[in-house]
């Protein structure tokens, strides 16, 4: 299986995705991409020498929210939600073999790690702090430049992907920091999975809609949901592009039988403007 992901090798991405794969028991490659639209670029992709079967990205952290692009995306694609899986996100300080956490003078890693780990930066003061385009980027960038006075912040996974040596573990303010990822697949790829992939039945969904821009609208959306049995874990709003003050919203919902959730989708349905079903799937 060729799998996308975004960002490098060495990922908290490309770990989620060797774990939630690995019920395939089949040879996976991994498609390290820079930004998240390349990854859609090659879901779209009709060649099938250039085809991917699907891409693992990272749609919700337990500390730092919402990724909200990734809900844009999947939104705007024909793409279906195939399933889930939590990741523990463990960062480490990893610099070049031989140097020592008194040689750095500069750390660097993307931003949203560096604000799950102020503690252990602040307790270093004498280092500078730089943002980088990604965790195990980081790691990638002071191998190949032989910069012995830089470490990077990123798992485990990249010094191993780079050989880079770990100088300290679980940097991370939290404990409990954990990162939701969905598995995706273009809706007309989604029967060539491995069946192991595709549950054999389903305990969530996720659902795009909009609603008439009018006091109540929203309430009302909300209150049919919970009529039709489903029970609510989340809710986000993304600004509809081209008209301004209008939104999206997107919810995620457990079931505990398919009919409570087609009942749901009925329900949104005669209310609302648009509804989108993104995916329905096994909860984590």
């Amino acid at each position: 299986m060729r799998i996308a992901i975004q960002g490098e090798l060495g990922s908290n991405s490309h770990m989620a995705a060797l774990e939630l794969l690995a019920a395939a028991e089949v040879t996976v490659e991994i498609v390290p991409c820079a930004v998240s639209a390349i990854v859609f670029e090659k879901l779209m992709e009709t060649d099938e020498e250039l085809a991917i079967d699907g891409a693992v990205l990272p749609i919700e952290n337990s500390l730092h929210g919402a990724v909200a692009e990734h809900y844009d995306l999947i939104a705007a694609n024909p793409v279906r939600i195939v399933t889930e899986s939590f990741l523990r996100i463990r960062f480490n300080l990893i610099a070049m073999p031989g140097v020592k956490a008194g040689d750095l003078k500069r750390v660097i890693s993307h931003p949203v790690a560096l604000s799950q780990c102020r503690r252990y930066l602040a307790a270093h003061p004498d280092w500078e702090v730089v943002p980088f385009y990604d965790t195990a980027g980081s790691v990638k960038h002071v191998m190949q430049m032989q910069l012995r006075a830089t470490a990077g912040i990123a798992p485990e996974l990249a010094a191993q992907e780079y050989g880079g040596e770990i100088l300290a573990r679980d940097l991370e303010d939290h404990a409990a920091n954990f990162t939701r990822f969905h598995l995706i697949c273009r809706e007309d790829r989604v029967a060539m999975l491995p069946g192991a992939l595709i549950p054999q039945k389903s305990s969530k969904m996720t659902v795009a809609f909009t609603v008439e821009h009018r006091p109540g609208t929203l309430v009302e959306a909300l209150q049919l949901l919970a009529s039709a049995g489903v029970d609510l874990t989340r809710i986000e709003s993304r600004p509809v592009p081209g008209h301004p003050w209008e939104y999206v919203f997107y919810v995620e919902f457990r079931f505990a039988e398919v009919a409570l959730a087609e009942a749901a989708l009925v329900s949104l349905s005669a209310h609302c403007h648009t509804v989108k079903e993104l995916g329905r799937y096994l909860a984590a």
